[in-house]
């Protein structure tokens, strides 16, 4: 049932309180728990999909297709590109050219085919850790070097270090740098000016930029989003911009995203690769959820934004009462929180074993982020706040145990 929450004077009724058992859905968050936890009693709290409904006006567009009933070769039109290109104005201020769009099925996809497109094996890849993982092993598993020029961390908030970044572009290595923005694990939504440095650099020792943008509709209260290819014309002429609605609108089963290439030639090749791997179009039921998600989703991305926030806090609150040895790294972006259990004082392989045997919870351990993510756990709180309680009541019984073995 609906739980009504008060706002101000306005009275909210909440579609996102309301717990879904979603196991024998080949989920892999909830049905392939065991498999890669072992546990089957594990809370899982990892991947980065929501335990949300898409919004309503998705569910009735995917209802009306499915009723038709035939299910034959799709291609996204010009009604798609139509429907993206208005929210990236409407939302982000971004003029895009509807041709500058190539669909893919899929962000990660998408980077594997642009390392393929643009360098060849050897060539040095730039990314900034602790970072999303797939960055890591997309790069060494097609055989290219990989560069890290990891963000500086002060205990509360990390930073670009700019220094370092320009010594690796300056070497001549540099092909080309995944961004992350906003950032996956750390939350953060770099500032206009930290992208405008960036930008600088990569122009200046000519380095291709992939922009993943996957999450930058999800940006709370005070913080704005900064499109990096909107900067200038020399940076848009050398940035890929990865988006797609499966963050925004939980709709990450259905494997459809989109890469916006404004330079022609480097649009050409990169079509012309997945022309070569196979690749003509995402599925029927993708393309019609993103058309109905990005025309008519909205209000519920908005509800959705509040619901991350109220969640956001209990769990600020939670921690600081009650789990003073853990830091919560504030969340600028991403409903995934990084939390700093190194006050914890046990080897992150250890932290591992604990969450998993003691606490009962499938976490997205730090270390695969990059060595310097040791010590820390990234928490999912696209949830109910009831399973947002329960994961952080069994994260304080864990905590609490270790506690009485020190």
């Amino acid at each position: 049932m609906d739980t009504k929450k008060v706002k101000g004077d306005e009275e909210i009724v909440s579609i996102f309180h309301d717990v879904f058992d979603r196991k024998n859905t080949h989920s892999v968050k909830w049905d392939h728990v065991d498999q890669l936890f072992g546990g089957e009693a594990l809370l899982p709290m990892w991947v980065a999909d929501m335990d949300f409904k898409a919004p309503q006006p998705v569910l009735d567009a995917l209802g009306e297709r499915i009723a038709h009933g035939i299910f034959g070769y799709s291609k996204a039109t010009e009604q798609t590109r139509e429907a993206i290109t208005t929210w990236l104005q409407r939302k982000h201020g971004w003029t895009v050219d509807p041709e500058w769009l190539v669909f893919t099925a899929g962000i990660v996809p998408a980077i594997a085919a642009a390392i393929q497109t643009y360098t060849k094996e050897g060539d040095g890849i730039l990314l900034q850790s602790p970072v999303y993982y797939p960055f890591s092993n997309l790069i060494t598993k097609n055989k290219r070097t990989l560069y890290d020029s990891p963000l500086q961390f002060d205990g509360q908030q990390y930073t670009i270090d700019f220094r370092d970044l320009e010594e690796k572009m300056a070497s001549g290595h540099i092909k080309m740098m995944l961004l992350c923005s906003p950032h996956n694990p750390i939350g953060r939504v770099w500032r206009k000016d930290e992208l405008t440095q960036l930008a600088k650099l990569c122009i200046q020792y000519e380095v291709l930029l992939f922009a993943d943008e996957i999450h930058h509709d999800l940006v709370y209260s005070n913080y704005e989003h900064t499109v990096v290819s909107s900067l200038n014309e020399e940076i848009e002429q050398r940035t890929l911009t990865g988006i797609a609605p499966s963050k925004t609108f939980n709709l990450a089963g259905l494997q459809f995203s989109a890469l916006i290439i404004p330079n022609k030639k480097r649009r050409q090749l990169f079509i012309e690769h997945l022309e070569k791997n196979g690749f003509s179009s995402p599925g029927a039921l993708g393309i019609v959820a993103a058309e109905a998600a990005y025309q008519h989703g909205e209000a519920w991305l908005n509800e959705l934004l509040l619901y991350l926030e109220e969640n956001i806090a209990y769990l600020k609150t939670f921690i600081a009462e009650r789990l003073p040895e853990i830091t919560v790294i504030e969340p600028e972006g991403t409903y995934l929180v990084w939390l700093d259990c190194r006050k914890l004082s046990i080897d992150f392989k250890a932290l591992e074993a604990v969450m998993q045997k003691e606490a009962g919870l499938a976490l997205d351990e730090g270390y695969i982020f990059g060595t310097n993510g040791q010590g820390f756990e990234r928490m999912n709180i696209a949830c109910p706040l009831e399973t947002l309680k329960e994961g952080l009541n069994r994260l304080e019984t864990a905590v609490n145990r270790i506690k009485t073995r020190l």
